[in-house]
């Protein structure tokens, strides 16, 4: 992980969650643990993020995260529905105030006409607080594909921060 745009927006998220006393916990499919590993590229980490669920698979997810079966077999494992339960099952099992959960079609195949290549679905669970999704729909190569998928977790990371600051 060397995107020094990446590691800049990490050592700004993880600065305003040691201002405010925050853990993080990550949960993803698509980007394998991507989103962790900007995160703890940066020293002295530990002190924020808590731990990360790699769930690629729908038994992973189901196991480490508590994602209902019915759930992924009536929504599709890139979905909403999947998205929301994943944040919420990395809060119910870490220390973390708030996390962040992708899942999605990174490429180059199983893309469909409903969720093609590049569709992903993000959830942010704030303990005590809310779970959002959005969907975003990336265009280029798989490699691509998982780095705006980094990038813009950590933009809503930091964009939930700083709304439990205000």
């Amino acid at each position: 992980m060397t995107n020094p745009r990446l590691i800049e927006a990490a050592k700004d998220l993880l600065a305003e969650c040691r201002v405010r006393g925050m853990m993080l916990a990550t949960a993803e499919s698509c980007t394998g643990g991507l989103i962790g590993a900007a995160l703890t590229e940066v020293a002295g980490s530990s002190d924020v993020v808590d731990r990360g669920f790699i769930t690629y698979s729908n038994d992973a997810k189901m196991d480490m995260l508590g994602v209902p079966r019915d759930m992924i077999e009536a929504n599709g494992a890139v979905s909403g529905p999947v998205a929301a339960a994943m944040a919420t099952g990395a809060l119910q099992r870490s220390k973390a105030a708030l996390t962040v959960a992708v899942t999605g079609v990174a490429g180059p195949g199983g893309g469909t006409e409903d969720k093609p290549v590049g569709t992903v679905w993000f959830g942010i669970a704030i303990r005590g607080g809310n779970t959002t999704t959005e969907r975003q729909v990336f265009s280029g190569d798989r490699a691509f594909v998982r780095q705006a998928t980094v990038e813009h977790a950590l933009t809503m990371l930091s964009a939930a921060v700083r709304t439990q600051a205000g």
